[in-house]
């Protein structure tokens, strides 16, 4: 079928003269993750990641992944024609280099518009010109031969109280016009779905996992013009945003919308998520460059979502206490599969105030399918989890009051050397982060290396970054903070008080045991003037079994046991009998 597949887009290449066609994993919002309709990627290769991109030549077919997916990669593409090419640094475009490298001069690679920004087109552009390859923006050509492709979604939008939200739509919109003066604009663009469902208080269903709902707004002085399905809408949150000054315009109207700005209009707009058809719907108003204010205000947590954190944090706690005690009593009788205890976690949060679905597809990962770092187990084909062997455990939910992503790794019965060993290191990696007290002004970038050093004194590591931003009722993949190597955008990006960041160290041995512990901390403020430091606040016990205490501090120790008396605090409670009993058990002090 890929193959099949294959042959019908080369022909279409073929007929317009094109050399090589790529392909995105997104959508013309640059989102993480896309709605059915544009998973163009995963229909042409076969690949269900989550990040990616896809080269087409007439004789080659590649797909471009991280370490993250080397060994998904290997796996999904084995039946058919493509190659996986391994990315060792995320944001290095190894398929341009493989176009330089393999496509004569003169050649022309298409690109569909809509699926990438104005920043990725001049990178890309920039490189190959100078070898005489050439960017043409085409429509999309995989939707010429895919006949079954999904329609458009329709879920319903629901209004996002202000009692969670802890601002109104008109204070975001007017923190929005104040940047829009600072740039001398008298209008401004958004297309990315987050910020636009966080600056007007509203959630959805568009994208799985998700609450994000298809949209672009078009702020000017005065007005707010929201380009959405004005089916998706009741009357009620019609008229609400009518009183804030918000007027509804069918979702596909947008272009228009920009082509009807004069040459006395000054629109702001972000390069890095602009895409290029919209950008060429400019045609008259000049265009001033700036930052995506919106991303760095929805960063910043205000106390109201804060405290709300808290409480989302200690409901989930007492999800996973359910479903990880059902867990433990159903092994002692028979097996479970890795869905089975994907489809009990989820059924546990849903037990829990405010809960709204899960912030990801659970990853479960048994003994070697711990080592797949972005794993998804499939009913019909996952492992059995038996009472022996490590277990990975990732998981989230998202609640009207927060977002959650979890990971605890456990092991079912007695852990070898290698693995205390690992896991200690990885351990003690996610406590120097926790505990880390830096100056105002530092980087993802610099404090990375915190969660790395005791792998590293033993020769290990692991290829993902250690942590990333998290929405509030959100994506739990949140731009721009989070912790990595490099020179990524995570890494630039600087902490600062109320932002919300994954700490999730990690070690994978393929085909053996994958290990990570995550929680997730806020950045506030430290005790020592000009300094910050994390508190953690996802509340669950992290498994002490695994614990080689030679390798671990005194320093360590202490951080442990006072993180585990305050889960052992909050979470018991709100927890009672056998249950209760069973986790003030795993918070003994070590």
């Amino acid at each position: 079928m890929i193959n099949q597949r294959l042959t019908a887009l080369r022909e279409h290449m073929n007929a317009h003269g094109i050399s090589a066609y790529i392909m995105p994993l997104g959508d013309p919002h640059q989102s993480e993750y896309p709605a059915g309709y544009w998973k163009s990627l995963s229909w042409i290769s076969g690949f269900t990641g989550s990040a990616g991109t896809v080269m087409v030549t007439m004789d080659h077919a590649g797909l471009w992944a991280d370490s993250r997916y080397f060994i998904q990669g290997e796996e999904e593409l084995s039946t058919s024609s493509f190659e996986l090419h391994k990315m060792h640094v995320q944001s290095h475009a190894g398929f341009i280099d493989y176009a330089i490298s393999h496509l004569p001069k003169g050649s022309k690679i298409a690109i569909d518009g809509p699926m990438f920004s104005v920043s990725q087109k001049e990178k890309y552009s920039q490189k190959l010109s100078a070898h005489d390859i050439h960017i043409e923006i085409k429509q999309d050509f995989i939707g010429s031969i895919w006949t079954d492709r999904a329609t458009l979604p329709q879920a319903p939008i629901i209004e996002h109280p202000v009692s969670f939200a802890g601002k109104s739509r008109p204070e975001k919109l007017s923190e929005i016009r104040s940047y829009m003066a600072e740039k001398k604009a008298t209008h401004h663009l958004i297309t990315t779905l987050d910020d636009i469902a966080w600056l007007y208080n509203l959630r959805g269903s568009d994208v799985e996992c998700n609450p994000v709902f298809l949209a672009y707004t078009l702020l000017s002085e005065k007005v707010a013009y929201l380009y959405v399905d004005v089916d998706k809408l009741d009357s009620t949150l019609l008229h609400k945003l009518k009183e804030d000054g918000v007027v509804v315009l069918p979702y596909d109207q947008i272009t228009a919308g920009l082509n009807q700005l004069t040459a006395d209009d000054k629109i702001l707009i972000h390069n890095a998520t602009i895409n290029l058809h919209l950008h060429e719907a400019i045609t008259h108003a000049v265009k001033i460059s700036g930052d995506l204010k919106s991303r760095q205000l929805k960063a910043v947590k205000n106390d109201t979502e804060i405290n709300h954190i808290r409480q989302s944090m200690v409901n989930d706690g007492v999800a996973l206490a359910n479903a990880f005690y059902w867990l433990e009593q159903t092994l002692s009788e028979r097996t479970v599969s890795e869905y089975e205890l994907a489809m009990k976690l989820a059924e546990c949060r849903a037990q829990q105030e405010h809960y709204f679905g899960e912030s990801f597809n659970a990853i479960v990962g048994y003994k070697g399918n711990g080592a797949i770092i972005h794993y998804r187990p499939e009913e019909d084909t996952c492992a059995a989890i038996k009472p022996d062997g490590m277990l990975l455990v990732d998981s989230g939910g998202q609640y009207m009051n927060g977002t959650t992503d979890i990971t605890r790794t456990f092991h079912m019965s007695e852990p070898t050397a290698e693995e205390k060993n690992a896991y200690t290191r990885v351990l003690i990696g996610h406590i120097q982060l926790a505990q880390a007290k830096f100056p105002l002004g530092t980087r993802g970038g610099q404090l990375d290396v915190l969660a790395r050093q005791s792998l590293w004194a033993a020769g290990l590591n692991y290829g993902h970054g250690t942590g990333h931003g998290v929405g509030f009722f959100m994506n739990v993949h949140e731009p721009p903070q989070g912790f990595a190597p490099g020179l990524s955008g995570r890494a630039a990006s600087v902490q600062e008080i109320g932002m919300v960041t994954s700490n999730e160290p990690g070690f994978y041995k393929p085909d053996g045991f994958g290990i990570r512990i995550e929680n997730l901390v806020i950045t506030k403020a430290s005790e020592y003037t000009g300094f910050l430091d994390f508190e953690t606040v996802t509340m669950y016990p992290i498994a002490t079994n695994l614990i080689d205490m030679d390798l671990m501090s005194k320093d360590h120790i202490k951080w442990l046991n006072d993180y585990h008396a305050e889960v052992a605090e909050k979470l018991g409670a709100r927890l009672e009998g056998d249950i209760k009993a069973w986790i003030l058990a795993q918070c003994k002090a070590v």
